[in-house]
C-alpha cells in the first residue's frame, strides 16, 4: 500500500511557479474631443504669466496685439479667414499654460499661423510668414520699409518659428482641431428665415472676428458664441427676433452664458490703443529678473558637485608592496597646443566651433584654403627657382665640356 502511494505521488505532474507579474507602465493620455477645447475655470484664474509678475491689463494687451498681428498677417499672406482665426486660438491657448516672459509673442505668432496654415490646407512657406511680420513691425513703427537680409540674423529667426511650432504642438497635446461658429451662424439664419438681411449676417460675422480678441473661445463653446453675435447684432440694428418661446432655446443655448459672451464682446471696444514700446519694455525687465534668477539657480546647484570633483577619493594601498609598485608621476610638462598660423584653431573646444555662425565657418573656411593655396603656391615657386639654378649650374659645365672638345679637336688636325 505504501509503495502505490508512493508511485501515484510520483506521477502527478509537479505544481508550476506562476511566472513573476511585470509592473505595467502608467502612461499619459490625450482624450482627441471637441469638449476638451474649452479650459477649466482654474486657468482663468491665475495664469503662467501672472506668476512670472506680469500683471493682467498687460497680458489682456499682449493676447490682443498678438491676434491682431496673426489677423493683419493673414490677410498679405491671402489665407482663408478660418486659418487665421484657427491661428488665433492656438496663441490663446498655448499662453494659458505658458509664460510671455518666458516665451516671446511675436515669434509664437508666427509659429501659430504657419501651423493653422497646415491644419487648415492652405501652407505657406516659412520664408513669407518672416517677410510679412517683418513688414508689419516697419509699417507699425512708422519706418522707411526695406527689405530683410538673409543672414545669421534670418536663420535665426527662421529657427525660432519651427521651435515655436514644435512648442504648441506639445502644449495643445497635438490636438488641434478648432470647431469654428462662422458656418453656425449661417445656419441659424437660416433656420430664422433671416439670411436674406445681408447688414444682420455682415455686422454677426464681424463680432465673430473682434471675439477672437478675447478668452470666450477658451470659455464657451461655438454654439454659445454663434447666438450671441446674432443676439447682439440684433439689439444693435433692433430687429426683433422671435421670443415666445426664445428663438435661442432652439439651439440648447442659455441666456446667462449669451449676456456674458456679449459683455467681453463689448468690453474689448472700450480698451485704449495699445503701445507696443511700452509692452516691450514690460517684459524685457520681467524676463532679464526670470534669467538672472535661473542663472543664480544654476550656479547653487552646481556648487556641490563643484566640491565633490575638487575632493577625488584617494585608493589607501592594502599591503606595503602595493606602495612600492605605485608608478611614479611624470614630472614632464604638457605640450602645450600648436600656435603656429595654421593650427590657431585647432586647440578650440567643439561646443566654441559650434557656437558661431555658419557665415563665420564659411568666412574661416575660405581664408584657411586661401593660405593653404597661397603656401603650395610659395612652395611651387621656391621649388621651381631651385630647379632652374640647377639646370643652370648643369648648363655650364655641358657648355665647358663641348668647348674643350672642339679645341681638342683642332689641335689633333693640326698634329695631322
Amino acid at each position: 500500500m505504501a509503495i502505490s502511494m508512493i508511485s501515484i505521488l510520483q506521477t502527478q505532474p509537479k505544481a508550476i511557479a506562476p511566472a513573476p507579474v511585470k509592473p505595467q507602465k502608467n502612461y499619459g493620455k490625450i482624450v482627441l474631443t471637441l469638449h476638451n477645447l474649452l479650459l477649466p475655470d482654474s486657468a482663468f484664474k491665475e495664469t503662467p504669466s501672472q506668476a512670472d509678475g506680469l500683471d493682467l491689463e498687460t497680458e489682456t494687451d499682449l493676447r490682443i496685439l498678438g491676434c491682431e498681428l496673426i489677423q493683419t498677417a493673414g490677410i498679405l499672406l491671402r489665407l482663408p479667414q478660418v486659418a487665421m482665426a484657427t491661428g488665433q486660438i492656438y496663441l490663446q491657448r498655448f499662453y494659458y499654460s505658458k509664460s510671455f516672459v518666458r516665451y516671446p509673442m511675436e515669434a509664437m505668432a508666427m509659429g501659430s499661423i504657419y501651423l493653422a496654415s497646415k491644419v487648415e490646407e492652405k501652407p505657406c512657406r516659412i520664408r513669407d510668414v518672416i517677410n510679412v511680420f517683418h513688414h508689419i513691425k516697419q509699417v507699425r513703427a512708422q519706418r522707411t520699409i526695406t527689405p530683410l537680409l538673409v543672414d545669421h540674423h534670418y536663420i535665426e529667426l527662421k529657427n525660432q518659428v519651427i521651435k515655436a511650432e514644435r512648442r504648441i504642438l506639445k502644449e495643445l497635446g497635438f490636438c488641434v482641431h478648432v470647431k469654428h461658429p462662422h458656418k453656425l451662424i449661417v445656419v441659424y439664419l437660416q433656420v430664422l428665415k433671416y439670411e436674406k438681411n445681408r447688414k444682420l449676417m455682415q455686422m454677426a460675422w464681424n463680432y465673430m472676428n473682434d471675439a477672437l480678441r478675447t478668452d470666450v473661445f477658451m470659455r464657451f463653446p461655438p454654439e454659445t458664441i454663434a447666438c450671441a453675435c446674432i443676439y447682439l447684432t440684433a439689439r444693435k440694428i433692433s430687429l426683433p427676433l422671435p421670443n415666445n418661446p426664445h428663438w435661442f432655446l432652439l439651439f440648447k443655448v442659455n441666456e446667462t452664458d449669451i449676456r456674458e459672451v456679449c459683455i467681453r464682446i463689448l468690453q474689448l471696444y472700450k480698451r485704449p490703443k495699445v503701445n507696443t514700446e511700452i509692452l516691450e519694455s514690460k517684459v524685457d525687465t520681467l524676463r532679464k529678473i526670470y534669467q538672472a534668477k535661473k542663472h543664480i539657480q544654476i550656479q547653487k546647484e552646481q556648487e556641490p558637485l563643484k566640491v565633490i570633483e575638487k575632493v577625488p577619493e584617494v585608493p589607501v594601498p592594502s599591503t606595503s608592496k602595493e606602495i612600492k609598485r605605485e608608478p611614479k608621476k611624470d614630472k614632464t610638462p604638457k605640450t602645450p597646443p600648436l600656435s603656429s598660423k595654421y593650427h590657431s584653431t585647432s586647440h578650440k573646444s567643439k561646443k566654441d566651433r559650434r557656437s558661431r555662425s555658419p557665415y563665420d565657418r564659411k568666412r574661416e573656411y575660405s581664408s584657411r584654403r586661401y593660405k593653404s593655396r597661397s603656401r603650395d603656391r610659395d612652395l611651387d615657386r621656391s621649388r621651381d627657382r631651385r630647379d632652374e639654378k640647377r639646370n643652370r649650374a648643369f648648363r655650364k659645365y655641358d657648355d665647358y665640356d663641348y668647348k674643350s672638345d672642339r679645341r681638342d679637336m683642332r689641335d689633333d688636325k693640326r698634329k695631322h
